[in-house]
């Protein structure tokens, strides 16, 4: 039987994305989306909760949302999550589960030249890819 592995979200950037390139030579942008929820809590007052994201992009994807996307910007992310691993300089196995861009469409305009829309996420790049990122290099933590 098949799976699915779906997540979409729509939230605001939380802090500038930055852009890096594996040893193969792909380009991979991560980035934070701060999720908002508003909700009544039992004793009636009105309430909002974040949820913060940590989204991964490739490719020619992570090339645009480097160029056009910057903190608080709202935007829909699509894609699918990705829990990986690694042993922290500790010695400790340490664990992060992201969301991989498939789809990011901007939800505001930044300005006249910059595109509303993104979807061309090439997911020719293989699985192993993700493997070849040392994720002390990533931008969080």
């Amino acid at each position: 039987m098949a799976g699915l592995n779906k997540v979409m979200l729509i939230g605001n950037v939380g802090k500038d994305p930055e852009m890096r390139y594996t040893a193969n030579g792909n380009a991979v942008t991560t980035f934070s989306l701060a999720v908002n929820r508003n909700f009544q809590s039992p004793e009636g007052e009105r309430r909002e909760e974040t949820d913060w994201f940590e989204i991964v992009t490739w490719n020619k994807l992570a090339e645009l949302c480097s160029q056009f996307l910057t903190k608080g910007r709202q935007a829909f992310v699509e894609g699918r999550l990705h829990t990986r691993s690694w042993e922290g300089q500790d010695g400790q196995r340490r664990y992060r589960t992201e969301v991989v861009a498939q789809t990011v469409l901007f939800l505001d305009r930044a300005g006249s030249n910059a595109p509303r829309m993104m979807d061309t996420y090439d997911d020719s790049a293989p699985p192993s890819v993700a493997a070849a990122v040392d994720p002390d290099d990533l931008p969080f933590e």
